[in-house]
């Protein structure tokens, strides 16, 4: 690159002399330069006229190559510095599907007008697994639900912001007695037969425990971790279920139904790692994360 824009000064100023004053070099180092750069392509790219020099015809070709090489440095000058300016750059976002589509998703939309220089990758997990991916360096950023697995909130490893909280509702059959209620009290579907998501699930651990609160143990029969299918098998007479309020915008005809208190909640955070809390791109997608999450 140093001989190439020894080249284009030569060019531009016509002697030695003046293109080495434009480049705060010696004549004889400019001299050196063109010498070595002739060596490296194998081709004379000067001839002598009197005291002034002219371009060959490989010098002025080599020339056309130069300048769309130096352009493009300069434009990779550019965008490394807006990398380290924190003004460009790829940010890596791992959360579970009903957090995609309420939180990320229109994130991701406000920041390509907000922060162009930000390119957003998404990756589908499930609360607990999105937390793994941030700790072991895989993103940069989780969101993730709040259960009794999850690390502590006083976790050094972690910078948390809290996003959102929802009520839990009781999906029930068509056909089920409780359809007539308003409301219910949890222990009126002790009996019942469950649509449960899966072992690991936050979800399943924050129902288990209401359940155990309310001083039963449900008998599970089902297991989904899509809640469309969990309200299908609930409105085909599967059984009873539990999901969080947001999680499921059409129950199809599963019957939805408030529950009395105490009612259990999800509890829904971002997290990076503290040593990137302060990265403006970071520090962008928590504002629009925050924002979306307001707005709900």
């Amino acid at each position: 690159m140093r001989r190439l824009r020894v080249l284009r000064a030569l060019a531009d100023h016509g002697t030695v002399t003046a293109a080495a004053e434009v480049l705060h070099l010696t004549p004889s180092a400019v001299s050196q330069q063109l010498a070595a750069l002739e060596s490296e392509v194998g081709q004379e790219l000067l001839e002598r006229r009197g005291r002034r020099v002219a371009i060959t015809s490989a010098g002025r070709l080599l020339l056309t190559h130069a300048d769309t090489i130096l352009t493009e440095v300069e434009r990779a000058e550019e965008a490394m510095r807006l990398h380290a300016d924190g003004a460009t750059g790829e940010i890596r976002v791992a959360a579970f599907a009903s957090a995609i589509s309420l939180l990320v998703a229109p994130s991701l939309a406000r920041l390509r007008e907000t922060t162009p220089g930000l390119r957003l990758v998404v990756r589908d997990a499930e609360g607990h697994q999105a937390v793994t991916q941030l700790l072991d360096g895989e993103v940069e950023l989780a969101v993730a639900v709040e259960h009794r697995g999850s690390p502590a909130p006083d976790d050094a490893r972690l910078t948390r912001i809290p996003l959102y909280s929802e009520p839990f509702v009781a999906l029930i059959p068509p056909d089920h007695p409780m359809t007539k209620a308003d409301s219910l009290d949890l222990t009126t579907l002790a009996a019942d037969d469950w649509v449960m998501t899966s072992a690991g699930n936050p979800i399943r651990d924050v129902v288990l425990l209401a359940c155990e609160q309310a001083g039963f143990q449900p008998r599970i029969v089902h297991h989904s971790d899509d809640f469309r299918a969990v309200a299908a098998l609930v409105a085909a007479g599967a059984g009873v279920s539990l999901v969080p309020q947001l999680a499921l915008p059409d129950p199809g005809k599963a019957v939805v139904r408030q529950l009395e208190a105490p009612v259990p909640v999800r509890r829904v955070y971002a997290a990076t790692r503290p040593s990137r809390a302060d990265h403006p791109l970071i520090a962008a997608t928590l504002a629009a994360l925050s924002e979306a999450a307001h707005r709900l």
